[in-house]
């Protein structure tokens, strides 16, 4: 079966101001898709071809043969979790349990928020931040390009994609506005409860 692009999960002007409708729909409909035909393209006619794309992910990493195949596994993981990361009306406040959790683990919210936003920043080049449940205990982590926390036996609760594509035309060179507004007025925090949940 090939892969797919998922729809988004809501319209593409629902989170404007803070990514507009244009920045949206380049990294979904141009961006997110052209990771998808790359994978589908790799894997045919392969032993990867019938796997689920976790395990096409897990499977590729560290292989300098699959490289190709892990950056585009990877990206289409990442963005099709990333879609549903963010909502119309985000941010705002956390679910009791999520919050009490970051409290406990990260020493509150404002301390989890500077921590992810660095995590971002310091993130050379492309990449992603992410607040993750490893071992047990909450932690915020960065990887670079396409990689993810799923290869380093993570659970991810939460990732905001810092590849210039993400924000370039909404906030120019200024990475650090973007990762605020992310937090701020971007992130599904019902849906990354959720996650937590699961994991």
């Amino acid at each position: 079966m090939a892969f797919e692009l998922p729809p988004l999960p809501y319209a593409y002007d629902a989170l404007d101001p803070y990514m507009s409708a244009q920045t949206l729909q380049f990294h979904h409909d141009k961006h997110h898709q052209a990771y998808v035909t790359a994978l589908n393209n790799l894997i045919k006619d392969t032993p990867l071809a019938d796997k689920p794309l976790e395990e096409i992910v897990k499977a590729s990493y560290g292989d300098p043969s699959k490289q190709a195949i892990f950056n585009n596994a990877g990206q289409h993981w990442n963005h099709t979790l990333f879609w549903q990361m963010m909502k119309k009306g985000g941010g705002g406040s956390i679910p009791g349990e999520l919050e009490t959790k970051i409290n406990e683990d990260l020493g509150g919210v404002d301390k989890f928020k500077e921590a992810f936003t660095q995590a971002g920043l310091t993130q050379f080049g492309s990449g992603w931040a992410w607040l993750v449940v490893d071992g047990g205990k909450l932690k915020v982590t960065k990887t670079p390009n396409g990689e993810n926390p799923l290869v380093h036996g993570q659970t991810v609760l939460l990732g905001c994609d810092v590849w210039e594509h993400s924000y370039y035309l909404d906030y120019q060179n200024r990475r650090a506005d973007y990762l605020k507004a992310y937090l701020d007025n971007m992130v599904n925090w019902e849906f990354v409860a959720e996650l937590m949940h699961k994991g």
